[in-house]
């Protein structure tokens, strides 16, 4: 995907009309705590899901010998983790870039490409597992960042 169909998907992304009222009324940090949430939610959702379905839920760091269980709210806590550096992210560009929602839209289709390889170099990790993780990183990036980048287009620019 290129950042090009990424910003014309983030602005075909239907938010509902009250949700995007009220995320745009909101500061942007507030936005990206409870964007971050429901990603968080979301993404434990789907991996509760997968757990269910049989999925083997454990990974294994760089250099470990084996692979361990991943806990349950594992995923939850990631999302929050690198969602906090998304929110400061989006405050910083709120503030100083000329176009912050694309700006921010931009940064965040790349750096979640990005984020796609590691789940596929964890040794040790079953390769249903791997799938598991890079889908899970689309997901919490499919709620978190229209969110932001919704608050952020409602801001006016300089």
């Amino acid at each position: 995907m290129t950042a090009t169909t990424a910003l014309s998907a983030a602005r075909t992304t239907r938010i509902s009309g009250r949700i995007r009222s009220f995320l745009v009324a909101q500061p942007v940090w507030r936005a990206g705590v409870l964007a971050a949430l429901a990603g968080a939610l979301v993404t434990e959702g789907y991996a509760q899901v997968m757990r269910a379905l049989g999925v083997p839920m454990k990974a294994a760091s760089p250099g470990a010998d084996s692979a361990e269980p991943i806990p349950n709210f594992g995923f939850a806590s990631g999302v929050l983790f690198w969602a906090v550096v998304g929110v400061v992210l989006a405050v910083a560009l709120a503030r100083w870039a000329k176009r912050p929602a694309r700006t921010f839209t931009v940064t965040t289709v790349v750096l979640t490409t990005v984020s796609l390889a590691p789940p596929f170099m964890a040794p040790h990790t079953a390769v249903s597992t791997q799938i598991v993780l890079a889908v899970a990183h689309l997901v919490a990036a499919a709620v978190i960042v229209p969110a932001i980048a919704v608050r952020l287009a409602g801001r006016p620019t300089r």
